[in-house]
């Protein structure tokens, strides 16, 4: 009963366009009414505990790092950079933007910055080349939504926060399958562009390669420092959040010298707001949390899953489904911080490896991303690129099929990224 209480109210309030932190607050509030127990107080106070993290201190510093390399210079070497590598191959702009994907997520930690700096760049030279507008447009949508498993990555932290599991080891678990998501794209991609007659770019000389190598090394740099700094216990995933911000803000003002005070000003503005809107939805998604436990739904949920706990691999299955359909209905962070909660006893119970399960989610999750209905980087790819929606996902379902693909391969054998993610974090 209190289990479809809570899951009828938050359902019903989304259908209803409310935002999803009030829809959390909302449920909440009713289930704390059903239990008889509603204070404001108490509400007000949960919530206000829910932001009281240090982890949390992470997410406004990452963003802040995250706009600086768009606006700073960072982000169009990267693409040079991966210009002169590949750019020459048979449908080379395609690997330009899976290695630039890949790159980019090493910085911003962000799906829809990542996505909207790759179209932003890539798109226009794509058309230019002949490209067609769907392939180019499914493309750089599914070569956004690597960013939030390869760290730094921001739904990474929120999870760690909401499934009280290192932050350190899931940013450290992530490496593997973030690149495994970007070797299925290469490998979809060449199998697209074998009988393409497009004509390819010039091949980069030796020294233009190392002219575009030498203007990118500061910005390849930042992701070694955060990856080797966490795991030599160097500095904390918040710390490293720090550390990236300030190295961003030096080498976009110092070096690279693209970024004014004036830039400087409205990228801290913005990272302010956005660094609002989560925090807001976190601290709601606490309290809903916290009513959760205590009207013990996990427990209901174990019960109705009960069966499936001495079959690790067919709960992993089961809790995928309901993840991947949750993820086409609702943004990533709110999967999260709803989900995440309810599944994790089920997970610890199972004997299923909690970074695992954490790092299946988040994929799970950006699958989301780029399907309908919503689709926030869908969308976000469509508007900036002029496409249609239909375009895009007549674009990017291949990739979405190969990506589902590549999940059910995880499922069935967890080694691929268990062994490889204890073998980096030691």
């Amino acid at each position: 009963m209190t289990l479809a209480l809570f899951l009828g109210v938050l359902i019903g309030a989304i259908l209803l366009r409310l935002p999803v932190a009030f829809a959390l607050l909302l449920s909440a509030g009713a289930l704390m009414l059903h239990l008889s127990m509603f204070s404001a107080d108490i509400l007000s106070q949960s919530m206000i505990n829910g932001v009281d993290n240090f982890a949390l201190l992470a997410i406004p510093f990452f963003m802040i790092a995250g706009e600086v390399m768009a606006v700073g210079g960072l982000s169009d070497r990267i693409v040079r950079l991966a210009m002169t590598l590949v750019g020459h191959w048979r449908g080379g702009l395609g690997y330009v933007a899976i290695i630039t994907s890949l790159l980019l997520a090493g910085l911003s930690g962000s799906a829809v910055a990542d996505a909207a700096a790759l179209v932003s760049i890539l798109y226009p030279m794509m058309r230019k080349s002949g490209y067609p507008a769907f392939r180019s447009v499914g493309l750089l949508a599914a070569g956004g939504i690597i960013a939030p498993v390869i760290p730094p990555s921001l739904p990474l932290i929120i999870l760690g926060v909401a499934g009280n599991i290192s932050i350190a080891k899931l940013f450290i678990g992530g490496i593997v399958p973030g690149l495994l998501m970007g070797l299925a794209l290469m490998v979809t991609w060449r199998f697209m562009m074998r009988t393409s007659d497009l004509e390819p770019q010039p091949k980069a000389s030796r020294a233009e390669r190392l002219k575009a190598l030498r203007e990118s090394v500061w910005a390849l740099l930042l992701p070694v420092i955060i990856i080797v700094g966490i795991r030599f216990g160097v500095f904390t995933p918040t710390e490293a959040a720090v550390v990236a911000a300030v190295y961003a803000i030096v080498v976009s003002t110092v070096i690279y010298r693209e970024m004014s005070l004036a830039k400087l000003a409205q990228v801290l503005k913005s990272a302010g707001r956005s660094t609002a809107l989560v925090m807001f939805l976190v601290g709601a998604a606490m309290v809903a949390s916290w009513v959760m436990t205590i009207a013990q739904l996990p427990q209901q949920l174990a019960e109705l899953l009960g069966p499936l706990v001495d079959h690790p691999r067919l709960l992993m299955a089961a809790i995928m489904v309901v993840v991947l359909l949750v993820g086409m209905v609702m943004d990533l962070a709110p999967a999260i911080l709803i989900l995440v909660p309810l599944f994790m006893p089920l997970v610890r119970e199972a004997g299923i490896d909690p970074i695992y399960f954490g790092l299946m989610f988040v994929i799970n999750c950006c699958i989301g991303l780029i399907t309908p209905p919503v689709g926030t980087v869908l969308n976000v790819v469509c508007g900036i690129s002029k496409s249609t929606m239909s375009d895009a996902v007549r674009g990017v379902y291949p990739f979405v099929l190969v990506y589902i693909a590549l999940l059910a391969l995880f499922v069935l054998i967890p080694q691929i990224i268990t062994v490889p993610m204890h073998w980096l974090i030691g």
